[in-house]
C-alpha cells in the first residue's frame, strides 16, 4: 500500500513539475519574446529607418483603423501595427467598424473602402492605403509641429478653402488645419504685396481675369522665390498671363477618358490617373485619383525646370467639343496628355516650387473623397511648403516568388490530379473491400 501511494505521489509530483515547467516557459515567452524573421527579404521586420524614427517619437501614438468587420484587410493591418508596437510600447491601436459609428465616419469622411487614422501630438493623418512606407512617412509628417500659413487668392470667383459649396475647398481646408496648416483668403486689391509669412500662394480656378496690378504682384512674388499652386479649368483663359510667365500653354478643350467606365464613370470628362510620372510628390503613391474635368498643357521651356506630375492614359485625347456622343477626330491630340506639372528653379539660394494643374474640381467638396484625391492634394501642399520629408524605404521583394512550369508539366499535373489519383483511390477501395469480404 505504501509503495502504491508513493508511486501515485511520484506521478503527481511529476505532473506538477511538467505543469510548472510549461507555465514557466509560457511566462518567459510572454515576458521575453524572441522573434526571428525567416523570410528571404525580411518582409516581417521593420526597416532600420522606421525603427530609428520610432526612437525619436517619445509621445504616445494612436492608430484607429476604420475597416468593416470580417474584412481580410484587418489581419494584414494588425500584423503591420504589431511590428511597430514591438519597438514602441505606447502605440495604441483599435479597429472600428464604420457601420457601427456612422456619425464619426461621416465627420472623418470615411468612404466605403475604409481608412486608417494616425494621431500624434494632437495632429492626425488619414490614410487610405497602409504599408510600412506610408505609415512611417505619415508619422514623420506628424512629428513636425510647426504652424504653416498658406494664402488663397480671392475676389475673382476662386474656390474658397473655407467654403461649404460643392465648388469650394472647405473639406480640404479642414484637413489642412488638422495638420497645422492654416489656409486664409487673400484679396490683393486691399494689399500692396503678398505677406512675407505665407509659405505658399494658391490661385484656385478664378472665373474672371485678374487685374493687371494683381498680375504684377503675383509675378513679383514669383520673382522673389515664392511658392505657387495654380489650378485652372478647361477653356479658362483667366490665368494665361501667369501661365505664359511659367512657360506653359493651356491646350483648348477637355481631356476625354474612356477608361472611366471600368470604374463606373460614364462621363468621359472624368480623367483617371493610376500611373504617375516620376515625381517627388507622387513617389510611393498607390491610389488612383479622379479629375472631373481637366485640360492638358504644352510646355514652352524657360528658366524653370519642369517635370510632369499627372498624365492621362493611352486611351485619352484632347476633346475640343465635349458635348453629346463624342469620338476622337483626326486633328485632336491623342494621349497620354500631361495635365499637371511641377516647376522649380533656384532663387536667392533657395528652391522655388510651383505646381500647375489643369483641374481644380478634384479637391472640391464634391469630389475630395474619391479614392486618392485627398492624398494627392496633401502631397502637393506639403511639397510646395517644403514639408516634404520622406524616408525612402527599400521594397521588400522575395526572390523566386513565382513558380513557372512548362506546359507539359502543367498537363501532367492536371492529368495526375484528375485521372490518376481518383483511379488509384478507386482501386484501393476495391482491394480493401475484397480483403474484408474474404474474412
Amino acid at each position: 500500500m505504501t509503495l502504491r501511494l508513493t508511486a501515485r505521489n511520484r506521478h503527481r509530483l511529476t505532473t506538477l513539475a511538467y505543469l510548472g515547467l510549461i507555465a514557466s516557459l509560457a511566462w518567459l515567452t510572454a515576458s521575453y519574446p524572441l522573434r526571428h524573421d525567416l523570410t528571404a527579404a525580411e518582409s516581417n521586420t521593420l526597416t532600420a529607418a522606421s525603427i530609428s524614427l520610432l526612437d525619436k517619437l517619445p509621445e504616445p501614438i494612436t492608430i484607429t483603423a476604420y475597416i468593416k468587420r470580417g474584412m481580410p484587410l484587418r489581419i494584414q493591418i494588425a500584423q503591420l501595427i504589431t511590428r511597430y508596437q514591438q519597438h514602441k510600447n505606447n502605440i495604441s491601436f483599435q479597429f472600428v467598424d464604420p457601420e457601427s459609428q456612422p456619425q464619426q465616419a461621416r465627420e472623418l469622411e470615411i468612404g466605403e473602402q475604409g481608412a486608417i487614422l494616425v494621431s500624434y501630438q494632437g495632429r492626425s493623418e488619414t490614410l487610405g492605403f497602409l504599408d510600412e512606407s506610408t505609415l512611417t512617412n505619415a508619422l514623420l509628417q506628424l512629428a513636425n509641429s510647426e504652424q504653416r500659413w498658406i494664402s488663397f487668392l480671392s475676389g475673382h470667383g476662386e474656390r474658397n478653402p473655407n467654403g461649404i459649396a460643392n465648388f469650394d475647398l472647405g473639406q480640404f481646408g479642414k484637413e489642412l488645419a488638422r495638420r497645422k496648416i492654416t489656409a486664409i483668403n487673400l484679396d490683393l486689391t486691399k494689399l500692396n504685396s503678398i505677406p512675407d509669412n505665407t509659405n505658399m500662394l494658391a490661385i484656385a480656378s478664378p472665373t474672371v481675369p485678374l487685374l493687371a496690378g494683381e498680375i504684377d504682384l503675383v509675378k513679383s512674388y514669383l520673382q522673389n522665390g515664392g511658392n505657387l499652386l495654380l489650378m485652372t479649368e478647361p477653356n479658362n483663359s483667366n490665368l494665361k498671363p501667369l501661365l505664359d510667365y511659367l512657360g506653359l500653354k493651356q491646350n483648348p478643350g477637355t481631356i476625354a477618358d474612356t477608361t472611366g467606365k471600368l470604374y463606373g464613370l460614364d462621363n468621359p470628362s472624368f480623367v483617371i490617373a493610376n500611373n504617375y510620372p516620376t515625381s517627388p510628390i507622387s513617389r510611393g503613391m498607390q491610389l488612383i485619383t479622379v479629375y472631373p474635368a481637366a485640360s492638358s498643357f504644352t510646355l514652352n521651356p524657360n528658366e524653370f525646370k519642369s517635370q510632369k506630375l499627372l498624365e492621362s492614359g493611352d486611351k485619352t485625347w484632347q476633346e475640343t467639343a465635349m458635348q453629346g456622343t463624342i469620338s476622337k477626330d483626326a486633328n485632336e491630340q491623342s494621349g497620354p496628355l500631361a495635365f499637371a506639372y511641377t516647376l522649380t528653379r533656384t532663387v536667392n539660394n533657395n528652391e522655388q516650387r510651383v505646381v500647375v494643374i489643369g483641374d481644380g474640381d478634384f479637391l472640391a467638396n464634391s469630389y475630395l473623397a474619391n479614392v486618392g484625391n485627398m492624398d494627392m492634394g496633401l502631397r502637393i501642399i506639403n511639397w510646395l511648403i517644403h514639408d516634404d520629408k520622406f524616408i525612402d524605404l527599400p521594397a521588400k521583394i522575395a526572390p523566386d516568388k513565382h513558380l513557372e512550369l512548362p506546359a507539359v508539366a502543367v498537363s501532367l499535373m492536371g492529368f495526375g490530379f484528375l485521372l490518376v489519383m481518383p483511379f488509384m483511390l478507386l482501386v484501393g477501395g476495391v482491394l480493401v473491400w475484397l480483403s474484408r469480404r474474404r474474412r
